[in-house]
């Protein structure tokens, strides 16, 4: 079953593989959410369940077992990552034959695999950056392993997934910056060869493309910084015209083509607050069916199945996703498979041409989930293997959502994550806000959030306003509030805990990565008696340097971040007040900062400047610095060495005095 998800270039759409979730994205995600009543129960005096052992850290930091269970065309062929030499590589075998039997045809050593799928029978694509620039390349395997191909061997260039083109076991459509930084022309690579054709040039002011079911490009997204628009052509070979313009602010996100690619599904929010599922005319981008829309919270996705030609259920989140299903078919297979795995989330993330033969996948909160194969003739479940193996579900501890009012009486919802086997009574507390910003936080396994409830800490995420999910306005009340309003969310989540006596007031920190890490050190810096201490993880320190340091392929949307941000120039005194290095003479608490040297969204210059400023000041203040990783630390040896220095840093920060 296909997916309509816009994929970050690690997941191409047909067959997605996990991904590093919650760091900074310049990109206008639409994620779900709604209000929750809080779960905390008033007067608990006993523990509800026993306390677990103390888990070593690094089994909740180690690459899995296995991730990304996927299948060749005809069925025949399993394949999946796992680790050697600690970097996932591609494994592949028999799909009768047992896992152990698996035969690894890459050898990549110095990163994990980025993602990866099939093209036909005999050949994978997978994705690779070098030392995390983001400047991903994509490189072709044989089945057998004897044969690999870097397809996009260009410097300093990035390949973006535009179609993995299903029907088409030869070539991948594919974005390419190497013409000019700034913007991405779309080719045609041949996955054997690595020939590319060129099938549309960029005219500078595009930032999305489209194909359609027959791997046609026509359909287009530009923008002026402010205004985007959507440029349709009825043939490959005909004009672009300009057949919707709209302010940034409304959003209407084509996913796919209609099976006789003569209409477009959107989500869409124009006229409503949240968004919806529709059916567009794309020469006119009219509306003429809604298909499903929610009262409470956005639209995230809708699937369809390619053989049978029938879109098949469309997924929202509440706390937890939800499905809608059209049809009746998929609300039967998604029902029989619940009856099968009870008690977790459930995805089809991978399925042979025919369709009958499924990867499926589960998930909860409390693990990393399982893969299995399920043979839709036969109606006949295989497990293939868990993800974590080593870690016990039952001791690990439950993700529970809570709201709160904001102090402006805005609703914010989030999750509580309470430590197992303690009286929820004058804890200490991580709080733990997401990147993005216009992202959000979900119910779901969460590897950092698990290792501190084990550690005895209770852990808040909130979806403080500008999360995405809750419609138009929510995400338009975080506009030039970077460390105002959004912050002040984050401050009454944890005025909130203290007031319901789950919190000691003292020992509250405050830890999150990209714009988390951003709001750690506002919260440090505007708020500096709230906190024990923080951790800033790849965080935004200075406004200005930010945005004069993102990617270049970022630039065509600098006037949107101004809208949203605050513009350099037009606004310096906000920006002032607004960037925590030109406030370290307010910060009191200890802090701890990672960074990767070759990130290329938040640049390490962001953590130097507050590590020097800090300095000035004569605060020594524990940096850590990886010249082999870009927007956070992909690499399990960095992983381990960055969460054993914040496990002593909140031991010795956050003991009870």
């Amino acid at each position: 079953m296909s997916q309509s998800t816009s994929l970050p270039i690690a997941s191409p759409s047909r067959r997605p593989s996990p991904t590093r979730a919650g760091l900074l994205s310049i990109a206008l995600l639409c994620g779900v959410s709604s209000a929750q009543a809080t779960i905390v129960g008033e007067g608990q005096t006993s523990p509800p369940e026993k306390k677990p052992p103390q888990i070593p850290l690094r089994d909740f930091f180690r690459n899995p077992e296995i991730a990304g269970v996927s299948l060749s065309d005809d069925g025949k062929w399993v394949s999946h990552l796992a680790p050697h030499e600690k970097r996932l590589n591609i494994f592949v075998r028999p799909i009768d034959a047992p896992l152990s039997a698996a035969t690894r045809i890459t050898n990549e050593t110095a990163r994990d695999l980025a993602g990866y799928f099939w093209k036909g029978n005999d050949t994978l694509v997978y994705v690779k950056d070098f030392g995390g620039d983001e400047n991903f390349h994509l490189v072709s395997v044989s089945r057998d392993g004897k044969t690999l191909k870097d397809l996009t061997p260009f410097p300093k260039v990035r390949a973006e997934i535009i179609d993995d083109l299903p029907d088409d076991p030869d070539t991948v459509l594919v974005g390419l910056n190497k013409r000019k930084p700034e913007v991405f022309d779309v080719y045609r690579v041949r996955v054997k060869t690595g020939e590319l054709t060129l099938v549309a040039e960029n005219p500078g002011n595009i930032t999305s493309w489209y194909a359609d079911h027959k791997g046609q490009v026509r359909l287009a997204g530009t923008t002026d910084g402010v205004n985007t628009s959507l440029l349709f052509r009825a043939t490959p070979k005909a004009a672009w015209k300009k057949v919707l313009t709209t302010s940034f602010k409304d959003q209407v996100a084509p996913m796919f083509f209609s099976f006789d690619n003569a209409k477009v599904y959107a989500t869409s929010n124009l006229g409503r607050d949240k968004s919806a599922v529709v059916l567009l005319d794309p020469a006119t981008m009219k509306e003429e069916k809604v298909l499903f829309e929610h009262p409470e919270v956005d639209i995230d996705s809708l699937g369809y199945w390619r053989q049978r030609k029938v879109v098949s259920c469309a997924t929202f989140t509440t706390w937890k996703r939800e499905r809608n299903c059209f049809d009746p078919d998929t609300k039967t297979l998604f029902s029989k498979l619940e009856q099968k795995l009870p008690g977790y989330e459930i995805d089809i993330s991978a399925t042979n041409k025919a369709e009958d033969l499924l990867v499926v996948r589960t998930r909860s909160d409390r693990t990393r989930g399982s893969f299995w194969l399920y043979d839709t003739k036969a109606d006949k479940l295989t497990k293939v293997a868990d993800s974590a193996p080593w870690l016990d579900e039952k001791q690990l501890a439950q993700m529970k959502p809570i709201s709160y009012k904001s102090r402006d009486g805005l609703v914010i919802n989030g999750y509580l994550t309470l430590p197992k086997g303690v009286v929820p009574k004058g804890l200490p507390v991580v709080v733990n806000p997401h990147g993005g910003p216009w992202h959000r936080d979900e119910w779901r396994y969460n590897a950092e959030v698990q290792f501190l409830a084990n550690r005895g800490y209770a852990v808040m995420q909130m979806n403080f306003r500008g999360s995405t999910g809750y419609g138009r306005k929510f995400w338009e009340s975080s506009f030039k509030e970077w460390g105002g309003k959004m912050q002040d969310d984050v401050s009454d989540g944890v005025k909130y805990l203290i007031d319901q006596g789950i919190a000691d007031a003292k020992r509250v920190a405050i830890y999150g990565g990209s714009y988390g890490g951003y709001a750690t050190l506002a919260g440090l810096a505007f708020s500096p008696d709230l906190y024990a201490c923080g951790i800033d993880y790849v965080g935004v320190s200075n406004l200005f340097t930010f945005m004069k340091t993102v990617p270049p392929y970022w630039k065509p949307m600098l006037e949107m971040m101004y809208a949203m941000v605050g513009h350099p120039e037009k606004e310096k005194d906000l920006l002032t007040a607004r960037s925590p290095v030109m406030h370290v003479d307010k910060m009191r608490a200890p802090l701890l900062i990672a960074q990767g040297r070759n990130d290329p969204r938040v640049n390490v210059d962001e953590s130097d400047q507050m590590v020097a400023a800090l300095k000035k000041r004569g605060i020594d203040v524990p940096y850590l610095v990886k010249d082999n990783e870009g927007h956070g630390f992909h690499n399990e040896e960095n992983r381990f060495e960055f969460y054993e220095a914040m496990e002593k840093f909140l031991a010795k920060h956050m003991s009870k005095k």
